[in-house]
Order: structure tokens, then sequence, then C-alpha cells
């Protein structure tokens, strides 16, 4: 077990939740999932955390109630290697939530993605602060993130 894992506060969504997730990455998988007694704290046979992984790292889903909502204050990276890469994560996790902007939305259950790809930070770090500027000026008005218009604005 690793020393840090990423636990995450659901309101009866964590089973749902963690399938949604395992659903739409590739190295992911379901793990154990421990359920409510007939003491609570939620109805018996009820998911109370469920732990799934995802590329390597290990998650805990729980149902805690309606106590605490997602903020974007906490946001998961997806690093991607292709438009068509951005163009999948972007899909399937923004599928019924919410885009926001600069590459980040929010999904159905609250969470905040952001969907870069890799290219975006070599762009950024350009040592011609005339490209570099470009290429942030061209992300700030986007949603999704565009490859060839972040390449395109690079260029000038």
């Amino acid at each position: 077990m690793p020393k840090v894992t990423p636990f995450l506060w659901f309101n009866g969504q964590a089973e749902e939740a963690a399938k949604f997730y395992t659903s739409i990455f590739r190295n992911s998988k379901l793990g154990s999932i421990m359920r409510s007694g007939e003491a609570g704290p939620g109805p018996a046979g009820s998911a109370l955390t469920v732990s799934f992984e995802i590329e390597g790292i290990e998650y805990t889903a729980l149902n805690g109630g309606p106590g605490h909502n997602f903020t974007d204050a906490i946001s998961f990276v997806v690093h991607c290697e292709s438009q068509q890469e951005v163009d999948y994560y972007w899909e399937k996790l923004g599928a019924g939530g919410k885009e926001v902007a600069c590459g980040w939305l929010t999904d159905k259950y609250g969470l905040s993605w952001q969907i870069v790809p890799t290219v975006l930070m070599r762009l950024l770090g350009d040592p011609d602060k005339a490209r570099a500027g470009r290429v942030m000026q061209a992300m700030m008005k986007m949603a999704k993130l565009d490859i060839a218009g972040l390449e395109a604005a690079a260029k000038g």
C-alpha cells in the first residue's frame, strides 16, 4: 500500500464514480469495495469505500454524504501526447460535466481535471518570451486545448 493515497468524498456515488473513471483510463482497475452492514453508516449493502487504480496510482472513493463538495482547488492533470488523446479524455471525462477554460473541465461528479498536451509546457517554456507569450494568450482563449492552435500561436 502506498504511503499517500488520494481519498475522494462522494455523496452516494463512490462505486459509480470508480467504475466511470476506470472505464475511461486503459491502465486502470477496480479494487476492493467495503460495504455497509446492518449497523450502517449507509443502507446495508451500499458501498462505503471503493478502491481503484489509474495508471499505477491508487485512489479511494468514499460515500461520505452531502457534507463536502469538490472545488477547483484540487484537480487531476492528464498528460496527453496527441490531439487525439486530448479529444478522447476531454469527451470522456467531460460527459455530463462542464467545460471550464485553459484545458480544465469539471466532470459529472464535480471533480476538476486538466487535459493538457505535453507540448504545452515546451511551448510555454520557450526562451523566446514573445513566442511563449503568444502561446499563453492563445491558451487563455481555449476551453479544450488545441495543439495546432498552440503551435500556430508559437510561430506567430
